[in-house]
């Protein structure tokens, strides 16, 4: 593994050891407000040429703000294992080192830890590729000082990964298409984008906006650097690692390529990261559009588009970013994607399931974040009737927690008592020997729906209807 020598014991720190300093540096400094860095002149970062711009990278309000923007965003350790918490004692000792070697051309980045999400698809894996926390405080560097260069570069109808930006805009804008009378559409597939990115073509394009070699050196060093699964080191040939903070910056650059070419032949179109939509008058059209843009994308930028899962169809019958598209009165309209709906039932069928150990205060917390988020996701879709009957079927889920919970006669006995039932009522009901899913129907009576969200339990409807935008 190519680990910095100098400083690489400073890496292996003891947790009991550095916890304290952490704490003691975050207790009065707002994170953003830690200067390890301090300015040695007063030139700014616009001011560098274009052939200098490794010295805006090391600018130290520059590494100030990487450091604070990876401290906020927490998450995992890369192969050394310092987390996150370590990384100001290491700074504190290694900092010089560590900008002398960016400086000269002698740092080597860490190999990535490899790590492999499922996908919707059973089987199917998404490959993310974890720096150690030193390389993502370096690439977030890069990244704040090489993004005001190429986001005028980019596409207006290009949302992922840039500031002020999201899906819902992406969405917006393809509503807009439609309803102009484009509902014909090339749904653009790319097999394993971040996996197959041709890294020599990569750095070509990055070369005609960066002039200083030593920044295209570093980026390329990150590229090739590697990654460890299971023990074992694999090559980085071709693709881009995904999940550190420079990897969605250089996937814009590399699919700003396509985003021109389109522009260049006329097309309407949004793109979301490498999620792709060309809008065409009629599925004629459309047709002639995907065999010939499949040409470009292969022949010129060295991608693969995925012909299973690449179609020309009318809007209505494909999925984006989630959502589907719907026609009513002549205007589109946004809707839940039935794939979309399954995945959130299966994670609502974990969180309810009754062998899993959860407390019953912890329970309506895990599911009300999950609600949250995903409502706050799809507040652009008409799913007021759906969310109605998913709250339906929700609840008789919690009522079959609480009644298997109430495992004995005499337990349904003192619960049941509770809700001043008639007392012919609670025998009923206490010595029903109906299987658990059935008798959770009979339990209307005793764990009402104000009853259920007094414990706890947020409807999914009612808080659609605060935040919903259609």
């Amino acid at each position: 593994m190519n680990v910095a020598k100098a400083g690489a014991e400073s890496r292996k720190l003891h947790k009991e050891g550095c916890s304290e300093r952490v704490t003691a540096a975050r207790r009065g400094i707002p994170k953003a407000q830690i200067q390890l860095w301090t300015a040695e002149n007063n030139h700014h970062i616009a001011n560098l040429q274009a052939d200098n711009l490794l010295e805006g990278v090391l600018y130290p309000a520059n590494m100030n703000l990487a450091y604070a923007q990876v401290l906020s965003n927490r998450g995992a350790g890369g192969i050394d294992k310092m987390s996150v918490d370590e990384l100001l004692p290491y700074l504190k000792e290694n900092k010089g080192i560590l900008i002398e070697q960016l400086r000269s051309g002698r740092y080597k980045p860490n190999p990535v830890r490899r790590v492999e999400i499922p996908k919707e698809d059973k089987g199917k894996f998404r490959k993310l590729g974890i720096p150690t926390v030193v390389d993502r405080m370096v690439q977030q560097a890069i990244a704040q000082l090489l993004t005001p260069i190429y986001e005028p570069q980019f596409s207006e109808t290009s949302y992922g990964f840039r500031p002020k930006r999201g899906a819902h805009d992406a969405l917006k804008q393809c509503q807009k298409y439609v309803d102009a009378g484009y509902a014909y559409v090339v749904d653009m597939d790319l097999e394993k984008f971040f996996d197959t990115v041709c890294q020599d073509k990569l750095i070509e394009i990055l070369g005609r906006s960066i002039k200083d070699g030593r920044v295209i050196s570093l980026i390329h060093k990150y590229l090739n650097a590697g990654a460890i699964q299971h023990g074992l080191f694999e090559k980085s040939e071709e693709g881009v690692p995904q999940g550190g903070p420079l990897s969605p910056l250089l996937a814009n650059v590399m699919l700003n390529e396509l985003d021109k070419e389109l522009e260049r032949r006329g097309h309407k179109f949004v793109r979301y990261a490498d999620d792709c939509m060309i809008f065409c008058r009629s599925k004629r059209s459309a047709e002639r559009t995907l065999a010939s843009i499949i040409q470009y994308i292969e022949g010129k930028l060295f991608l693969k588009v995925n012909r299973e899962k690449t179609t020309a169809a009318h809007v209505s019958r494909v999925k984006y970013l989630g959502y589907g598209f719907y026609r009513h009165e002549g205007e589109c309209h946004l809707k839940v994607h039935p794939k979309s709906i399954a995945k959130m039932k299966t994670r609502l069928r974990e969180l309810t399931r009754r062998s899993r150990a959860m407390s019953n205060e912890e329970r309506p917390t895990q599911i009300n974040m999950l609600i949250r988020g995903w409502v706050q996701y799809f507040k652009l879709a008409d799913m007021k009737q759906m969310l109605r009957q998913t709250d339906e079927w929700l609840r008789r889920k919690i009522r079959a927690i609480y009644w298997k919970q109430w495992k004995r006669v005499r337990t349904r006995y003192r619960m049941i008592r509770r809700y001043h039932l008639p007392e012919w009522k609670v025998h009923e009901m206490a010595n029903c020997r109906k299987g658990i899913w059935r008798a959770a129907l009979m339990l209307n009576s005793v764990l009402t729906n104000k009853e259920i969200a007094r414990l706890g339990y947020m409807p999914m409807t009612d808080y659609y209807l605060r935040v919903r935008e259609n």
